[in-house]
């Protein structure tokens, strides 16, 4: 990711809001752990459903909204 070093974490933009594990889904989509290393740990969510629990190796505190799901 454009800005992260050696040593340090992407950073989020400001208003990234962190969804944590057992919290209902606000919108469906796919989800990633919010560990700032750039991991490939991915949750597919349905909204009204609740976060699953991050994935063993995953450093994070919860899930943020990666891809928004397209409702037809």
């Amino acid at each position: 990711m454009a800005g992260a070093g050696m040593g340090t974490a992407p950073r989020m933009a400001p208003d990234t809001v962190v969804y944590h594990p057992g919290q209902v889904v606000p919108a469906s989509g796919i989800y990633r752990c919010d560990d700032g290393c750039g991991s490939t740990y991915e949750s597919t969510d349905v909204r009204g459903h609740r976060f699953p629990p991050l994935p063993h190796g995953c450093s994070g505190t919860g899930w943020v909204l990666e891809k928004a799901a397209a409702h037809r």
